[in-house]
């Protein structure tokens, strides 16, 4: 056997058993934490490590419980789902509406620092946010938009909008000038050439980035905590399941269908839009 050969059906098995690792790493936890889900307390404390309840021991008791409103004797999450998804699409609403222009300018006009400015950008995205935390926070409670999700959307952009910019102007600087030559003969303006022009062509790259911004606002928790533990009924998702975390008296049976509840959303999410997900991630990386 050629060395060539043996290196093909190495790497061949070495492939699958990687793939093997990681989806046992990845699946595993979240199918035992759906398992939880739909179990009782009680069976739970008798069989704490089985991994396949038995028929009679299934219940979903444990989602009524945690989607119930807390007048009604539940946890509350159904309104915390609203919460979170009307937190997550403004903010992608809004981290795009500042950052499709920004990574426009940037990728077409030419000033001194402007191969630069989108390094600026992402380096500002890696600071921690802890150190934006208290700033923003007197800040905002100064405005009067503590406790507010409008508030709380707001502040997720300053995370969102460095690194959105920093994605979209990698895509727009394959988009050929020409083209946009030609519309501004027939014509047009900057702007109908940017929004009859350009975003057609960059909707896969916008659908990837407005996922990702999405995945972020919808898993947050510091600026979440800091703005609306004060204010119960804004609670995000992250947050309750973290407060109700803190409760002695939650089962974890429940935290574990509240945690199904915050993760399957974005998973359907992600499968629904994965191929424009894939596109808009990799157009545009032979270029910078």
């Amino acid at each position: 056997m050629t060395r060539a050969r043996f290196e093909e059906r190495l790497f061949g098995v070495l492939r699958y058993v990687v793939i093997a690792g990681l989806l046992l790493v990845t699946v595993a936890p979240f199918y035992y934490m759906v398992m939880l889900s739909f179990r009782s307390t009680g069976s739970l404390l008798l069989h704490p490590g089985a991994l396949w309840p038995q028929a009679k021991e299934i219940t979903v008791k444990t989602y009524e419980t945690v989607l119930k409103s807390t007048d009604s004797g539940g946890d509350g999450l159904l309104g915390m789902l609203r919460n979170s998804a009307l937190v997550s699409l403004g903010t992608v609403v809004l981290t795009l509406a500042a950052a499709v222009p920004g990574a426009w300018a940037i990728s077409r006009l030419k000033f001194a620092g402007s191969r630069q400015i989108s390094a600026v950008f992402l380096a500002v995205y890696l600071f921690p946010a802890t150190l934006l935390a208290v700033p923003l926070f007197v800040m905002f409670s100064r405005m009067g938009m503590q406790g507010s999700l409008l508030g709380l959307a707001i502040v997720y952009i300053a995370q969102t909008v460095p690194v959105s910019i920093y994605m979209l102007r990698n895509y727009f600087t394959t988009v050929p000038v020409s083209i946009e030559e030609a519309a501004a003969l027939d014509g047009c303006s900057r702007l109908t050439i940017l929004r009859k022009v350009v975003l057609p062509l960059a909707a896969p790259s916008l659908m990837a980035t407005g996922l990702y911004v999405f995945m972020i606002a919808w898993n947050e928790f510091l600026f979440a905590s800091l703005f609306l533990t004060a204010t119960p009924d804004k609670w995000t998702v992250s947050l309750g399941l973290k407060l109700m975390n803190n409760a002695i008296q939650v089962p974890p049976t429940v935290l574990m269908a509240g945690s199904v509840v915050l993760t399957v959303p974005v998973i359907l999410l992600f499968y629904a839009a994965q191929r424009f997900l894939t596109e808009g991630l990799t157009t545009g990386a032979d270029k910078s």
